[in-house]
Order: C-alpha cells, then structure tokens, then sequence
C-alpha cells in the first residue's frame, strides 16, 4: 500500500494506482472527460491536470501513478489555471448549439463549461465542421463535430463489446471518430457508447429530439428479455416511456444493459398495443368490456370442465411473464384440477428436475474465471451481458472452450476462444463423452460414458484441470436439447472431477422463477410440446406459439384465450385480453443466479390494459377457485417465494440429476431464439428490428452449419 496526500487527506491505495483512483477513493473530485473507471486510461483530455508537489508542470490525474509521501493539490491556482486552459482548448471547436442538443441538461462538458470555462472565447477563427456519419439505427452521430475525441466509444467498443468498431482517423484538427468503410455499428451493447459519451456527439437514434432530460421522471425498474436481470432507469413523460438507461448493479449488469434493454421500449407505445379486452364473435374480432370477456372465459372453462374433465384445460405460460403471473396462472389451472401447465416453450425433452436449474455459480463470478466450457450457446448473441463479463476473463487470460453445432468466426464472441469441438446436436452428448474421456484418463478413473479422447477433448480436457475458477455452462440450445438430461449428466461428472461449477445460462427473465412456482407438469400432466393439440382449452400467458414454442405451429383448441400487451395470436385465438407489459405492472423477475428482484409500474396501464396478476386473481374468484385472495402484487410474491428474499433458497436451487447418460438418442438441432426475436417487446421494436442482426438473424457471425 502507498500512502499520499490529497489536498490535506491522508489516502492509502494499492501500489500502481493512479491519482484518480486515490482521489476516488477519498471522494475528492477531479474534473475529466476521458477517464472511466470500466475503460482503460488514454489521457487524452487533459481535464483532469492536478499540481503534483516537486513536479515541473501540472500532471494528469488518470495517468499518474501515486508514490510513497505524493502530495496532491487538485484545488490549486496552479491545477484551476491548468484545468481552465484545457477547457478553453476543448471549447475552440465545439458548436455553440446546445440549446437543441440531444446531450443539454446531463452533458459533462456542459456541467464542467460552468465551472472551468470563460464567458468569452478568444478564438475567432472558423470552427471545423464534420461531415454526419449514419452508422445504423440505433446511434446518431449526426453532430460529430462536438466530438472532444476522449475515445471513450473506440475503447468500449475494444475492450467491452470486444469488437472495435469505432475508430480515430487522421490527425490534428482533422481527427474523427467514424467507423470504416462505411460500416454500421452493429454490437449487441452499442447503445452504452451513447451514455458514456460525455458530449452529445452520439446520441439514441429513437430518442432524438422526443424530450428534454429535464422533462422526464427516472424510475427504477429490471429488464425483462434475458436472465440477466439488469437494472434499469426508465425514462417518463406524459405517461409513456421515452428512454431506458442502466441503473448501475455492480453484481449484476456492472453499468452496462444490451440494446434489447435499452431500445425494446418502442414496443411499448406501437400501434400493436392492445388497449380492450377481445372476443371473436362469428369470425369477426368486437371490443367487450372486461366483465364480459371475463365472464366468457370463466363459463367457458367451466363448461369444458364439466363435459370434457379439467385435463382438457391447459396453459403455455412465457417465462418473460414476471413471478407473480406465472404463480397465480399455474394456481388456476390447478385449482381447475388439471396438470397441464408448462413455461418450457422451445424445450425438446421434458423430464422432471429434481431442483430449480440455474447458473451455478454468481455472475459477478463469470468476470474472474480462470477456464470455461460453454455447451450449446450462441454467447454473444444469446446472452450479451455474460458474455461480455466472460470477455473481461478472456482479456485476463482465461481459456474459452466451446461445443456448438456451428462454427463461430474469430470475431464472433469477440473474444479468443481457445478450444472448439464443432459437431452436430446430435452429437454433443458424444463431444462430452470424450472430454469427460480425456479428464477419466488425466485422472485416472473411470469414465461415466463411453468416449474418445481425441485431441481437442484432450485439450479441452487440461484446460477445466487447470486453476481454481472455472465453470462449465450449458446454453439456451443445451437446456431445449433432446438429450438435455444427459448433456447436464455429462456436465456434472466433468464438473465434479475437475472442480468446475455446472450451471444453466437460462434463457428469459424469469426461467429460474417459473421453475419456482411449478410452470411444468408436476403429476404427469401434458407438457408444452404436447398441448399444442389435443386440448379444449388453452391459455395463453404472454406466448407467442409461431414465435415461442419448438413447433411453431398454430395452436389447436376449442377455445383459446391469449392473455397478451399486444394484439396477437388472431388467427386462433377466442378472447384477447390486454394484460400489462413490465413497464404498466409491479412484478418480480428471478435471474439467471436465483437473485430475486421486484419491481413497480412505471406508467399507468395503456387504456383499459390491466396488471396480469390481477386479471389471474379475479379470474380465479370468478371459477371459486381457493387461494386466491391477494390485495397486491406483494402479496402474491411472498406467498410464491415463500419466505426467499433477495436470494431463491440455496437449498432450492440444484443442477444435479440421477438421469441415465445415453449416447445413442437421436436428436435435431434445438429450437432457440435469435438476438431481437426472443420476446414480444424485441419482435416489435422497429429499431432493433431495423439491426443487421434482425435482419441476418442467427447467421450473424456464423460460418456452415455443420450437418450430419
């Protein structure tokens, strides 16, 4: 440790840190642009210019490492003229327009202009102008010529997204940040380049010129798209969402959220929105009023009840559906006396689980792993936010391995991957059973399953024996896999002799928490693959079937009742009723890592648009159903988590199983979603749907499937 002084204050720090770190750490602030505590330091702004104690001229706090006995002065006439003449330098150039930047009211070169700058500038020569640059949907870089060149979105792009697509060409007053050849920015977390520009050189395409920053309330709300769970500020005017920004959790999203986080929201106000409940009346959709619908769909499931028996009622509930929806709709098809309840829409095989699946391990853990062997997943694509927390172990050394039916290029994970086994799905079982092979014989014991310990098993192999962080996950194809079973049994065993933890990435919001709540048959009743036909009644909650489920096919039943934000599922569908989005109800959602985490509306309900867990509720009082009497959503939470708080019981959760390895079950290739296709917000959000990976699909970043 190094002890120095800062304007009086006594700061110990680590040996090599910067001035800025110890300043940090003492909560002294230190004016800057460049520097961010995720990026790698540049020093290229100069705001931050401190008057060091022996040294001949003012020094950059982000660049200066501290030594024994430093004394620092940041308040300084030396450090306040330095800091004075940088922004007077910073401001040559920048177009006096903010009175209509996108940027006025959170601008860190407008806040600092206030205290650092002059009333007059000494410059009269013509200020430069850059050309607009259109780089896709999603950013606006129509202003670059209030870029002060800090590179903090070429370093994100490095070092985070791990795909450098911003860059700086030529020099001196000609610099500019432009991509190359005309390329777009296509990163899956290129909206963070928005936030962390301190200028309104980039700025949210969907957003410009909607609202000013003064004008919008922040509340706080959680993601509803992958089990990530990240945090989220969402930003309100006149009661419609008009911008979403993380909201910092270092344990979960660090400061970052993907683009479906942040740009899903155009969804939520698009002329798809369902405003009144539905009925389909001789062919022709009629807007009712809620106790019609209602009572439409209570008598009618009483009725199929009655003459067909309660097993010909069943539910596909999405797992994007928060905890109190998919508690209270599994309560009601069970109050109905029926079993037929499911949330594993894309799922191929069925078999009950002796725990709730989840990660295995924290997320906060993925950024500090020493090995990792990640089975049927796209990462990148399929789970922005981990994979970008497995990249920073990646940039320290940690070796990547992978067994995909498809072979990614280089750039694809943007991360090195160290190892590779590349065969169909049907033989990923047999991928495992040579690496678990290759660890039998580097530990010499006995293999769980018959297999050949060829050469990139055998590397594979030595990479889990190696170090002590290590873990072993299994992706959104893994989990749907016909031989799921035996791929987590494969995992386990490898796991257990190489001292790597076994999880689920788990694909939606609430994967783990649908689980929770028993969304699957628990007495044999059908599961999702088998109630798409052969039932009279099926409900609904939030599915998508053409979208969601493995056969996406039209559903078959005598009366369908789709409980949705949108207007949805027509063709087959009896009775739309118009339930709220995450944004218009309270709700929780449980993530990847069994962290449980609730959350308020935002806006009021659009229309005659209701909570789902209330429209569940009445329902259930409606059909005289018992357990049923909840005044709010906090209530129908703590009866479903019964007594779990911030984290799902770790007695709960559980990646074991005693299921049979079988190598010869024959598989197709898993049904899963592609990036801005996983749910119905990113389905209907016109600028991610605009993206080259919403238009390419899953063969972004592919080479040839590789086929059997």
């Amino acid at each position: 440790m190094v002890e120095l002084d800062i304007d009086g204050q006594k700061v110990e720090i680590t040996e090599g840190s910067m001035i800025m770190h110890a300043a940090e750490k003492c909560g002294t602030y230190i004016p800057h642009f460049c520097y961010h505590k995720k990026l790698s330091i540049a020093a290229n702004c100069r705001m931050c210019l401190v008057d060091v104690e022996k040294a001949p001229k003012p020094m950059p706090a982000c660049a200066t490492p501290v030594t024994q006995g430093m004394i620092v002065r940041t308040k300084s006439d030396k450090a306040i003229k330095a800091q004075q003449s940088v922004m007077e330098f910073l401001l040559i150039n920048h177009p006096l327009d903010c009175p209509i930047c996108d940027q006025g009211g959170e601008c860190q070169l407008q806040d600092l202009a206030v205290g650092y700058g002059k009333s007059s500038s000494r410059y009269d020569e013509e200020k430069r102008v850059v050309a607009n640059k259109d780089v896709g949907p999603l950013i606006s870089m129509e202003e670059m010529s209030r870029c002060i060149h800090c590179t903090r979105c070429v370093r994100f792009g490095q070092e985070v997204a791990g795909s450098m697509e911003l860059g700086m060409s030529h020099r001196g007053e000609h610099a500019e940040i432009e991509t190359f050849v005309g390329e777009t920015v296509d990163s899956e977390l290129s909206g963070n380049m928005i936030d962390i520009c301190p200028v309104g050189a980039l700025t949210s395409k969907p957003f410009r010129y909607s609202a000013r920053t003064w004008e919008l309330s922040r509340r706080k709300s959680v993601s509803p798209h992958d089990s990530t769970g990240a945090n989220l500020i969402v930003q309100v005017k006149n009661n419609a969402v008009m911008r979403v920004v993380p909201f910092e959790n270092e344990a979960v999203n660090e400061c970052w959220i993907a683009d479906r986080d942040r740009f899903s929201y155009e969804a939520l106000n698009g002329e798809d929105r369902l405003t009144k409940p539905m009925l389909k009346q001789g062919g022709q959709w009629k807007e009712v009023d809620w106790q019609t619908a209602l009572e439409y769909v209570a008598n009618g499931l009483k009725q199929i009840k009655t003459e067909q028996g309660a097993d010909a009622i069943g539910a596909l509930l999405s797992p994007h559906s928060t905890l109190e929806e998919l508690y209270l709709a599994t309560q009601l098809v069970r109050g109905l006396g029926s079993d037929n309840v499911d949330a594993r829409l894309r799922n191929a095989e069925f078999g009950k689980s002796e725990g709730v699946r989840y990660l295995g391990t924290s997320i906060a853990s993925l950024s500090s792993l020493q090995s990792a062997l990640i089975v049927g997943s796209n990462l990148r694509k399929d789970h922005p936010l981990f994979a970008q927390r497995i990249r920073q172990s990646a940039r320290k050394g940690c070796a990547v391995n992978a067994i995909n039916s498809v072979a990614y290029r280089s750039n694809s994970w943007a991360m090195p991957v160290a190892n590779s086994i590349t065969v169909p799905a049907a033989q990923w079982a047999q991928a495992l059973a040579d690496v678990a092979a290759a660890v039998a014989a580097e530990k010499g014991v006995q293999p769980p399953a018959a297999g050949n310990a060829t050469e990139a098993a055998q590397k594979i192999a030595k990479s889990l024996l190696k170090g002590e962080r290590k873990a072993i996950l299994l992706g959104n194809a893994a989990a749907h896999h016909a031989n799921a079973a035996s791929l987590l049994a494969l995992a386990n065993w490898i796991g257990q002799q190489t001292g790597a933890t076994v999880g689920y990435l788990t694909e939606a919001a609430n994967t783990v928490g649908a689980q929770l709540v028993g969304a699957q048959p628990l007495m044999g009743g059908k599961n999702a693959a088998q109630m798409q036909s052969g039932l009279k009644a099926l409900i609904l909650l939030g599915t998508e079937p053409e979208h969601d489920t493995a056969a996406k096919a039209a559903v078959q039943a005598d009366m369908v009742v789709t409980f949705s934000p949108f207007k949805t599922n027509m063709a087959f569908s009896d009775v739309l009723l118009p339930v709220s989005p995450f944004t218009e109800t309270a709700g929780t959602f449980i993530n990847a890592e069994g962290r449980i985490q609730s959350f308020h509306g935002v806006v009021k309900p659009l229309g005659e648009t209701r909570p789902g867990w209330k429209v569940l509720r009445v329902l259930g009082n409606m059909l005289s159903l018992p357990g049923f009497e909840f005044e709010t959503a906090q209530d129908v939470a703590a009866k479903a988590l019964n007594g779990d708080t911030e984290f799902v019981a770790a007695a709960k959760l559980s990646n074991a199983t005693s299921a049979a390895i079988d190598l010869s079950k024959a598989a197709a290739e898993p049904a899963t979603a592609t990036l801005y296709q996983l749910d119905s917000l990113t389905r209907r959000s016109p600028a991610l749907q605009a993206t080259a990976d919403a238009k390419a699909g899953s063969k972004v970043g592919m080479l040839d499937e590789v086929t059997a």
